[in-house]
């Protein structure tokens, strides 16, 4: 082993050592003093509004200014990271209706809560409109009143409609696109329940009945017993070290019906899975064995590399397209905060090289406003049924409005969570805020659609509405996929 070697070897043993020990010493409970939380308040403010590309396009000027104002007076005591994130700044950020712009706790409260079951309230639940229904209990598996498909009316006193908007004033999204938080909301209900309304030892939780009469029952609050934490810490693991290959197949994978009549494709990401090859192996398959007609399953699909997007878009679209009308950010470097956000100087040599200065006094990204993207010889032409819903977004929601209304496809499902109109997802680094760490998303350019909806603030609407259907629900069921797969059959 050389002197190099040797060095590497050290530091390399003291990151890792100093990193576990910062992970053990982590104290979630610990305090900063309002004027130091006043501090990382007013750097990020400034950071906003001096360099984020759409502070103000769905909350004005004026509005704004009164939201910051409102949550720095708000800070009258100590808070913990937590607090500060979920009280402070979350509803402050929510404000922007941006969804690319949203927070993260520190890299340190990440690792020391990775692998941690922590105490929250007990029941997932689905989400739609002001509906409520049950689809896990953490304290009773084989619980006869809160089971699978149990309509919930309030929690502690405060009903449905009321306690779903309360939440979604702390969530990023779109515009008014709030598909999206529905289906956030769905996927983990306890983790927002328990950092934007707190603890309780026990919860008053209202239901109907088998006869649709409503009832009331008290339910503990779920602690983790050392038999989960063990056997969570198995799964942990378990995907850990899972094969890689699938790991790439959860990210993406198609599968042929038997009656060779169509074909399922799942895009879940835009970010990883080696789609390039994936795409022109499976495109190339579905041209060689003539099928009609495909299925994209979008659902999941949160977005990721627009060149991805764009990629896909080839092999489905009929015509040729273009990506965007604008790209453009009013600034040209990030100075003088360069040293809070990722990237760093980066950042500011890539905005230097891929923005021009135009009239309108804004710095435009022309690549994408000036590209027209030509299809792929192996393009598919059958029928295509495009699954959406809520966290369709970002880069997924372009390939979306570029394949909208064009003939032989169809969007199937909930409006997307990305915006119709545009959306801010055009590099995003991190602002890492001095004193407490915790980390806000900084779009840099704004992104508005080709050929977009006139209307602002929505996402992409469906061309054949399938909403959640409760008897599926209950059974377990994937009824937006079973609805497009009868299409195909009744056809």
């Amino acid at each position: 082993m050389n002197i190099s070697r040797i060095g590497i070897f050290i530091f390399t043993a003291a990151l890792l050592g100093s990193c576990s020990l910062l992970r053990k010493n982590y104290n979630p409970a610990k305090k900063y003093a309002a004027e130091t939380l006043k501090k990382d308040y007013s750097l990020l403010r400034k950071i906003l509004e001096e360099k984020h590309p759409s502070l103000y396009w769905y909350t004005s000027k004026e509005k704004m200014d009164g939201y910051f104002d409102k949550y720095y007076a708000d800070i009258t005591d100590s808070m913990t990271e937590q607090q500060f994130a979920w009280h402070i700044l979350s509803p402050v950020i929510q404000k922007i209706h941006c969804g690319h712009t949203s927070i993260s706790m520190s890299k340190t409260y990440a690792r020391w809560v990775k692998g941690k079951s922590i105490p929250a309230f007990p029941l997932y639940m689905k989400i739609w409109n002001d509906t409520m229904a049950v689809t896990a209990n953490l304290n009773y598996k084989k619980d006869s009143i809160f089971k699978r498909g149990t309509l919930v009316t309030s929690i502690n006193g405060i009903p449905n409609h009321l306690l779903i908007k309360y939440i979604m004033d702390f969530l990023p999204e779109d515009g008014y696109a709030e598909n999206v938080n529905y289906i956030r909301m769905s996927a983990n209900f306890p983790y927002f329940h328990r950092n934007i309304l707190g603890l309780s030892k026990n919860y008053t939780v209202t239901y109907l009945d088998s006869a649709g009469r409503e009832q009331k029952a008290i339910i503990p609050l779920f602690i983790p017993s050392k038999d989960s934490l063990r056997r969570d810490s198995i799964i942990r693991k378990e995907k850990l070290h899972a094969p890689k290959e699938k790991k790439i197949l959860e990210d993406r994978h198609m599968i042929l019906d038997s009656s060779g009549r169509f074909a399922t494709m799942t895009v879940n990401t835009f970010a990883g899975g080696r789609l390039r090859g994936f795409f022109r192996q499976s495109f190339k398959e579905l041209k060689r064995k003539k099928i009609n007609n495909l299925v994209l399953d979008l659902r999941s699909n949160g977005g990721g590399r627009v060149e991805m997007s764009t990629l896909l878009t080839k092999y489905i679209s009929r015509k040729r397209f273009k990506v965007a009308d604008t790209v453009f950010t009013p600034v040209r470097g990030l100075g003088p905060y360069t040293k809070y956000i990722r990237g760093r100087f980066l950042n500011n040599i890539e905005m230097l090289f891929v923005s021009r200065k135009m009239k309108d006094g804004n710095y435009h990204f022309r690549h994408f406003e000036n590209h027209l993207f030509h299809l792929k010889k192996n393009r598919y032409t059958g029928k295509t049924y495009v699954l959406i819903n809520g966290p369709t977004f970002s880069a997924s929601a372009l390939f979306c409005n570029a394949v909208k209304g064009q003939e032989g496809i169809k969007l199937a499902g909930e409006e997307t969570g990305g915006g119709w109109y545009g959306n801010d997802g055009i590099m995003i680094p991190d602002i890492t805020l001095p004193h407490t760490k915790l980390r806000v998303r900084l779009p840099i350019f704004r992104l508005i659609q080709y050929r977009h909806s006139a209307v602002k603030g929505t996402g992409i609407p469906p061309d054949i509405y399938i909403p959640t259907n409760y008897d599926a629900l209950k059974k377990g069921r994937d009824q937006k996929m079973e609805e497009v797969k009868k299409m195909i059959v009744d056809n």
